[in-house]
């Protein structure tokens, strides 16, 4: 197939294309569909190049258009001519393929909640395209998106989303006027997997009831079916979290397809180039050194121990506490004890043959490096952070 996408520099244009470009080169192999041809256009674009792309396309998604202008006149110009002039190229070389529309939830609001030229635009350009269809039996898809956020958002722009996270990595001031505002947000990569699902006819269909997508079979719109609302308060909160982790070490919960996830992947991608690498607090003595790496709310926490030659470290049990050692280079030796016992387990470990050892409650522990040259180096998981007022750490040899 022959794509064609319009507005392809924008937010959205850049990463539909990106996951276009992994399919066409075979580097993502989810998808069913086989992509030859990408064409990109935009307003820096030859517009005589137009005419051979709608020559050629077999799916043409139209992505470009005006939400910032100069002047308001420019809304109906961008948003509703440029769609006039792909339609009437598309009529003009008799290409029928589908074509899908990048619309807005303000057109949803026009007639009946409020009127504004953005939105008015929007509405005359869905307008155009069922017109379009039903002239020419083109199948059309119009989707209205919510507020949109993801990496390559430009901010200051027209996403607070993108402002946030650009201001609060770079250490710049915010405004919240009202932190109880609740914003309805759609994440790119939930945008671009519908995309895709509609270059393969798998379309989510909808009617719209106002603001309110109502999902149909047949329904005149189609949809994105993953969006979240979130207030204000909410963003800036779970921004100022991850902005704190560097020092902190707790990597916020970001449950599976869950706002906070998709925010902290945006966050990052706003990072300025001094902040990507951040210092972690090496405690060294002569046998070596103990460096915690992550915590997590209820995930325990994770650190590396690095064991000189010869040295052993440990000789200590918990109560409740049970930790993974993990030996990732080198050569040593674990030993733990039930207490009040004399019965020793022993297993032999190597940066090699790469295995995790519970550390076991009521069980004294510790390990040796074995080699005389080597460092033992051991990445370690504890159930739990650890708190000095309950540390839950009793000395006692092996």
């Amino acid at each position: 197939m022959n794509i064609l996408v319009t507005g392809s520099a924008g937010f959205v244009g850049k990463n539909l294309v990106a996951a276009l470009a992994n399919i066409r080169d075979g580097k993502d192999r989810t998808r069913t569909v086989q992509i030859d041809e990408i064409y990109e256009y935009d307003v820096d674009t030859d517009p005589a190049l137009l005419d051979g792309f709608c020559a050629n396309a077999d799916f043409v998604f139209n992505l470009a258009g005006v939400n910032r202008p100069k002047d308001t006149a420019e809304f109906m110009a961008g948003n509703f001519g440029f769609a006039s002039t792909l339609l009437d190229t598309l009529k003009k070389h008799q290409n029928i393929c589908p074509i899908m529309l990048s619309s807005s939830i303000q057109a949803s609001l026009i007639g009946r909640y409020a009127e504004g030229d953005y939105g008015k635009s929007k509405k005359a350009g869905e307008e155009l395209f069922f017109e379009y269809a039903s002239q020419t039996g083109a199948k059309v898809l119009v989707y209205r998106f919510p507020n949109l956020f993801g990496k390559w958002c430009r901010p200051n722009y027209n996403s607070a989303v993108a402002t946030f996270c650009h201001n609060i990595a770079n250490d710049l001031p915010i405004t919240v006027s009202d932190r109880a505002v609740e914003l309805e947000l759609l994440y790119i990569d939930d945008l671009v997997a519908e995309m895709l699902d509609a270059l393969e006819g798998k379309a989510h269909a909808c009617e719209f009831d106002g603001l309110t997508v109502v999902p149909q079979a047949t329904g005149r719109y189609a949809y994105v079916p993953t969006t979240h609302r979130v207030t204000l308060g909410e963003i800036v909160d779970l921004l100022e979290e991850f902005k704190a982790q560097p020092q902190t070490l707790v990597v916020p919960e970001i449950p599976y397809n869950s706002f906070a996830k998709k925010l902290y992947s945006t966050y990052l991608s706003y990072l300025p180039k001094e902040k990507v690498a951040f210092p972690l607090k090496m405690n060294c003595d002569a046998r070596g050194s103990f460096t915690e790496l992550l915590r997590s709310k209820n995930c325990g926490q994770v650190s590396v121990n690095i064991s000189k030659p010869g040295i052993t470290k440990g000789q200590h049990w918990h109560h409740s506490k049970w930790e993974f050692f993990i030996v990732v280079s080198g050569h040593g030796l674990i030993q733990e004890r039930k207490i009040g016992t004399d019965e020793v387990l022993e297993f032999e470990v190597s940066g090699d043959k790469i295995e995790a050892i519970h550390m076991l409650p009521g069980y004294t522990h510790n390990i040796i490096n074995l080699s005389d040259s080597e460092d033992l180096v051991t990445v370690m998981w504890a159930n739990e952070a650890f708190d000095p007022a309950k540390p839950d750490t009793f000395g006692e040899n092996v």
